[in-house]
C-alpha cells in the first residue's frame, strides 16, 4: 500500500487547506495512550538510525517536522481503518447485503449493454475483506478507548469497498453500467454500477503508485489509467467487456497530474509536473501508443489540459493551464503553440496560479488558486472576461478554484465555479454576472451538470453529495453516507445513479428517484 502525502492530495484537487478542514470533521479523538505509543515508535525508529550509523551508514536525520508527518500519516491511517469498518458494518445492516467473504475473489463480471449478468472466472480479483483483523483494537491494543466519532447515516443505494486507500478518481463507461476507479493503494478497479450490491469485473494492475487520473475512450473500446509514478497504461476491451487486456504503457514523466481522453478519436493527453504536455494515439493499426506531440512551454506544474473543437475530425486542438500563470492552445498533431498567455502581458500582472478548465463551445473557463476566473475565446485567444470570484477570506486557501461546470441547456446559459470555500457560484455566461450564490460547509470537489439539464451535482470534502437546481438554486438532494471528504463523482444511467470516490477507500452509489 502506497503511503500517502499532502503532496498527494495537493495532486488530486486538495489543497493543504481542505485536508486539515477534514481532519476537524472527522472529530477524531486520538488518546493519550496512542501518542504514548507513537512517542514509543520515533524513538524506536531513532535508535535504529543511532544502530545504522554506527555500522557506517549514513541515514537521515529526522527532524521534528519528520515526526510530525509521521504521527499524522499513522493517525489518519488508524482513523480510515476504524470509519471504513464501521460504515462497511452500517451499509451492510442498512442494506441487507452482508458481504459473502467470496464474493470478489476468483470473479469476473460478464459485461454486455442490454444483460450484465454472467459472470467469468479471474485469477487477478482482488482479496475480500477479513472481518476479523484488529482494527477494532486501539493503537495500543485497548478496546474500550474511544478514538472517533462517526455520523452513520446513509441514503446509499449500494456501495463498493474493495479499496484498501482513498479513491482519488472515478469515471464512467460511455455506454455500459460499469466504471473504473483509482486509489491511493496503487489500483485501478472495475466494477458494475447497475446491481446490488455491484460485480467486480477486473483489476487494471500493474500500478505501483497512487493511480489519480484516466478515462475512456469515446467509443469505450479503451480504458486510460495513470499513477503518481509517471506510469500510465492502456486495456483494450474485448468480448464486448468481459476482458480487458494490457494495450500498452508508458513512462516519458516523474509524475502525471491529469489526463484527458479524446471524446471521439483514440488520443489522449497528459500534463506533468515538470510543466510538459503529452498527446497519444492509440493505434490499433499497429498495436501500439504513438506519441505525436510533446510541449515545454509551461515552466512549472502543467496543472489541467482539455482537447478543444473535438467535433473536428482533421483537427487536433488541446488547452493547458499551469501554475506559472500560463495558459497555452496547442496543435496536438504538430506540437505547435497556437498562442500563449502570460501572466504580465495577458492578465494585467496577475500572476494566478491555474488549476482547472473547463470549455464550451468557442470558448474555455480558468480558474485559478487566488479566485481568479478567465474566460478566453479559443478562436481568437483573447480574454472575454477577468472575474475576481470572491475576496475578504480569512484564509487565502479558500479562494481557490477547484470546479468548472458549464450547463448545455441553451436556456440556462450558466458557469457553475465551486471554491475551496464551500462556494459554488453561478454566472450568467452572456452577460457574466453573478446570478446565485450555494453555500456548502466545505470544499467543493467537483462539479457536472446533468447531461444537458439545469441540474447541477456537486462533492464536497463534508463528504457529502448534492443535487441542486441551479435556476433556482434550490436543493434536490443531498446523498449521505461517507465519514470522509468525496474526492471525485461518476455520473450514469442518465443521470439517475451518482457514484462517488470516497477518501476512506469507499464508493457509494446513490439513486435520488429510486
Amino acid at each position: 500500500m502506497a503511503t500517502k502525502s499532502s503532496k498527494s492530495k495537493s495532486k488530486v484537487g486538495k489543497s493543504a487547506k481542505s485536508a486539515s478542514k477534514q481532519n476537524l470533521k472527522q472529530k477524531a479523538k486520538v488518546t493519550k495512550s496512542q501518542i504514548d505509543k507513537l512517542n514509543k515508535d520515533m524513538d524506536h525508529i531513532q535508535d535504529i538510525h543511532k544502530s545504522l550509523a554506527q555500522s557506517g551508514q549514513a541515514p537521515k536525520k529526522i527532524g521534528a517536522l519528520d515526526v510530525a508527518r509521521l504521527k499524522s500519516d499513522m493517525e489518519k491511517d488508524e482513523q480510515r481503518k476504524k470509519a471504513n469498518k464501521e460504515l462497511q458494518r452500517q451499509l451492510e445492516v442498512m442494506t441487507g447485503m452482508a458481504h459473502d467473504e467470496e464474493q470478489h475473489e476468483n470473479q469476473e463480471e460478464f459485461v454486455d449493454i442490454n444483460d450484465i449478468a454472467e459472470e467469468v472466472a479471474d485469477d487477478n480479483g482482488p482479496d475480500p475483506q477479513d472481518d476479523n483483523d484488529d482494527n477494532d483494537m486501539d493503537m495500543d491494543g485497548h478496546e474500550n478507548e474511544e478514538s472517533i466519532e462517526i455520523d452513520l447515516a446513509n441514503n446509499s443505494w449500494t456501495y463498493f469497498d474493495q479499496h484498501k486507500d482513498s479513491i482519488f478518481t472515478i469515471f464512467e463507461h460511455p455506454s455500459l453500467p460499469m466504471v473504473v476507479t483509482g486509489g491511493g493503494d496503487n489500483t485501478a478497479y472495475m466494477w458494475t454500477t447497475h446491481t446490488q450490491p455491484p460485480r467486480f469485473v477486473g483489476e487494471l494492475s500493474g500500478h505501483k503508485e497512487s493511480v489519480v487520473c484516466g478515462g475512456f475512450t469515446g467509443d469505450g473500446k479503451f480504458v486510460v489509467t495513470g499513477d503518481m509514478n509517471g506510469f500510465i497504461q492502456v486495456h483494450k476491451s474485448t468480448k464486448g467487456g468481459q476482458k480487458w487486456v494490457k494495450f500498452g504503457d508508458l513512462e516519458e514523466v516523474e509524475e502525471v497530474l491529469w489526463i484527458t481522453v479524446h471524446s471521439s478519436a483514440p488520443y489522449f493527453a497528459f500534463g506533468a509536473t515538470d510543466g510538459s504536455v503529452w498527446v497519444y494515439q492509440i493505434d490499433e493499426e499497429s498495436k501500439s501508443l504513438v506519441q505525436i506531440m510533446s510541449g515545454f512551454s509551461h515552466t512549472l506544474d502543467c496543472n489541467a489540459g482539455v482537447f478543444v473543437g473535438t467535433e473536428k475530425t482533421d483537427e487536433l486542438f488541446l488547452v493547458t493551464a499551469s501554475e506559472d500563470g500560463s495558459i497555452v492552445m496547442w496543435n496536438g498533431f504538430t506540437g505547435a503553440v497556437q498562442y500563449k498567455l502570460q501572466p504580465h502581458d495577458d492578465f494585467k500582472g496577475v500572476e494566478s496560479p491555474w488549476v482547472s478548465l473547463k470549455s464550451h463551445g468557442v470558448v474555455v473557463a480558468a480558474g485559478a488558486r487566488d479566485g481568479q476566473l478567465a474566460i478566453i475565446n479559443l478562436e481568437t485567444g483573447k480574454i472575454v472576461q477577468h472575474i475576481k470570484t470572491i475576496e475578504n477570506v480569512e484564509d487565502i486557501a479558500d479562494l481557490s478554484i477547484e470546479a468548472l461546470a458549464w450547463c448545455k441547456n441553451k436556456a440556462v446559459p450558466l458557469l457553475a465555479v465551486g471554491l475551496v470555500s464551500g462556494d459554488v457560484l453561478l454566472f450568467d455566461s452572456n452577460s457574466w454576472r453573478l446570478r446565485r450564490t450555494l453555500k456548502v460547509d466545505d470544499t467543493i470537489t467537483k462539479l457536472q451538470f446533468i447531461g444537458d439539464s439545469p441540474v447541477l451535482v456537486g462533492s464536497s470534502m463534508n463528504g457529502k453529495l448534492y443535487k441542486w437546481d441551479a435556476r433556482t438554486g434550490d436543493e434536490l438532494f443531498v446523498g449521505v453516507g461517507h465519514n470522509m471528504g468525496v474526492l471525485d463523482f461518476a455520473i450514469a444511467d442518465n443521470g439517475k445513479a451518482l457514484i462517488t470516490a470516497g477518501d476512506e477507500g469507499v464508493s457509494l452509489i446513490f439513486r435520488p428517484e429510486a
